[in-house]
């Protein structure tokens, strides 16, 4: 009952699966969701993509599927993509192959990122506020947005108040640049 595509041969292979050299693949952030300190109960992988690579639609799917065998429990994917283009190629479904076996990528696009200019929402939430300056900071309101995220910031640890900052000026267009310098 599958349609199988045009072919002029039909060949077997292999049955050995393990990869002697295996592939690296590598996602931008794996958070391993555990139940009393130890038992994995989900596997959230976020990648984002700031262009369309047709590779992505081979990888995506192995994230999903080594990640869910490696931990032992489900496992997500989502797509961070700000540029709408992007963003529409990223949610379109992935047929693997086994009828039903489809990959539809969760995409979360800048306008589903809310935009935070308040300071005490940003020290509450600093993540979020980090994540704004990067959807919205080349917007006019990206030195408001900067001026509530940094002092939030600021109270993190060394290490990751660096980073932080790093992205969220990165994140800015050269007139909210300007306005965070003239402010600090």
């Amino acid at each position: 009952g599958t349609a199988l595509p045009a072919y002029t041969e039909a060949r077997l292979a292999s049955i050995d699966l393990t990869q002697i050299q295996p592939a690296e693949y590598r996602a931008d952030v794996v958070v391993l969701l555990l139940l009393d300190g130890d038992l994995p109960v989900r596997v959230i992988i976020v990648e984002v993509q700031l262009e369309k690579k047709e590779r992505k639609r081979f990888t995506w799917p192995a994230y999903v599927t080594v990640s869910r065998a490696a931990h032992g429990c489900a496992a997500d994917l989502l797509v961070v993509a700000p540029d709408p283009a992007v963003a529409t190629w990223c949610a379109e479904p992935i047929e693997i192959g086994v009828p039903g076996f489809v990959l539809r990528p969760p995409v979360l696009r800048r306008t589903d990122i809310p935009i935070v200019t308040d300071s005490v929402e940003a020290a509450r939430r600093p993540e979020l506020a980090v994540l704004s300056a990067m959807a919205h900071g080349d917007t006019e309101q990206g030195a408001t947005i900067a001026g509530a995220v940094l002092p939030a910031v600021r109270g993190l640890d060394d290490d990751r108040a660096r980073f932080y900052c790093d992205l969220v000026y990165n994140s800015l267009n050269e007139a909210a640049r300007r306005a965070l310098e003239a402010m600090m």
